[in-house]
């Protein structure tokens, strides 16, 4: 039988804290976008983690102006925006809407800002996105901004905004456009970029927002803009063009919030087991893809990183069939016979369970790769043994394993997906 802890309680997260230890960044994973348990478990050890470990922020695999939203109003001595939680995550309008747009988050988010009241500003738990796909949204937040202060960037700004507004709002349509001519938009967002870093500092400060953080969220607006142009050309060339891309964007928005909060901040990080778990010991590695995982330990020392997968056996999930279509609770079968989650099944005799790497390497099979369950937003549970499994050197990959032997599907709000949603780099949606 493997090591593990027993699991069933917030307190037996205990033995995952003492391991974790002075880390300055935990990196959460999840094996699907759609389950419920991996939400509730994340976000139980991300409250101990603020609560007794003094961490600062939640990073999420979100649309920073969606997620600064958020940030903004849990961070405010006043009722949230329509006196609800769920209200405000009606801002989570991109397919698929679920992921941060459902009741889970809500309670969290309904957390974050009950702790935060009356606290002075450098105590406030944050909320942010690190994702790259919001091009159209962010150039409207800056384009809002530089009007707001004048002068300065409000020319690059402009220039940006109607170098893409022929695509609409259709990032795709823009991707297409370029693919095979000069021509495209990389250098107007460039210059828009370096017009915003010489103007920030000037921000008349805004209630419950210190101005810096106003300024950084200008400044990332103009980040993610420059990224997911280069995430939409790279689109169209295929291969871990475009991942990569994505996932060194991702890193980059988590050292500037690092830097952001000062040199002893730190950070939590919710993300797909695809995104956290270190790619070198994946097959992602023979794709030539890099992830969050990987990077954060390259940039960060190892002993600063502490990553934690999660995974289950059976049960149910949220997911579409296809790109943009509705979501839909779906059956999640057992893990075929060879994978990581059936080994845990029996090893742990259909019981949840918490396993440390450290006690982990040694184990008979476990230097080699095993397949690890992967399902993205777009899930066919018929096929699910031909593409959602991930070869893993799992005690290499991660640093803990949550297992959760039957999990149920997620709890989706009722937000209504915006229009021309962009494709993910992989068919399933990690």
């Amino acid at each position: 039988m493997l090591p593990h802890y027993p699991l069933q309680t917030a307190a037996d997260l205990d033995p995952l804290l003492a391991a974790i230890g002075k880390a300055r960044v935990v990196l959460l994973g999840e094996a699907s976008h759609g389950t419920h348990e991996y939400y509730t478990w994340r976000a139980a050890l991300s409250k101990r983690l603020i609560d007794e470990h003094g961490f600062h922020f939640i990073a999420v695999e979100g649309d920073w102006p969606a997620s600064f939203a958020v940030n903004a109003a849990i961070k405010h001595d006043q009722p949230l925006p329509g006196n609800s939680a769920a209200a405000l995550l009606g801002a989570f309008n991109r397919w698929p809407t679920w992921m941060w747009s459902n009741w889970e988050i809500a309670s969290l988010v309904e957390w974050l800002h009950q702790r935060n009241q009356g606290r002075p500003a450098t105590e406030k738990a944050g909320f942010y996105g690190l994702d790259v796909y919001s091009l159209w949204e962010s150039l409207q937040e800056v384009l809002r901004y530089v009007e707001k202060q004048g002068a300065g960037a409000v020319a690059a700004a402009h220039k940006a905004f109607q170098c893409f507004e022929p695509y609409t709002d259709d990032p795709q349509e823009y991707a297409r456009a370029v693919a095979f001519v000069s021509e495209d938009c990389a250098g107007e967002v460039t210059r828009l970029l370096a017009a915003l870093r010489q103007q920030v500092g000037q921000q008349v400060p805004a209630d419950g927002l210190p101005t810096r953080e106003i300024d950084f969220a200008a400044e990332q607006n103009g980040l993610v803009a420059v990224n997911a142009e280069r995430y939409y050309r790279a689109m169209m060339e295929g291969g871990a063009a475009s991942w990569n891309v994505r996932d060194r964007h991702m890193m980059e928005t988590l050292s500037r919030l690092l830097d952001l909060h000062g040199p002893g901040s730190k950070a939590i990080v919710w993300e797909h087991n695809t995104h956290i778990g270190d790619a070198r010991y994946t097959s992602m590695r023979r794709e030539g893809e890099v992830n969050v995982g990987q990077l954060a330990r390259e940039q960060l020392g190892r002993e600063q990183v502490f990553a934690v997968g999660l995974g289950s056996y059976q049960g149910s999930v949220i997911a579409g069939r296809r790109w943009e279509d509705p979501h839909r609770v779906m059956a999640m079968p057992a893990a075929p016979r060879g994978t990581w989650e059936h080994r845990l099944h029996q090893d742990l005799n259909g019981e949840n369970g918490l396993l440390l790497s450290s006690e982990l390497r040694g184990q008979p099979d476990l230097d080699q790769p095993i397949g690890h369950r992967a399902i993205g937003v777009v899930y066919r549970p018929e096929f699910e043994q031909f593409g959602n499994y991930v070869p893993s050197i799992i005690p290499d990959r991660y640093d803990a394993f949550l297992y959760l032997d039957q999990t149920q599907a997620l709890h989706p709000l009722p937000t209504k997906p915006a229009e021309h949603t962009p494709p993910d780099l992989y068919p399933w949606g990690l």
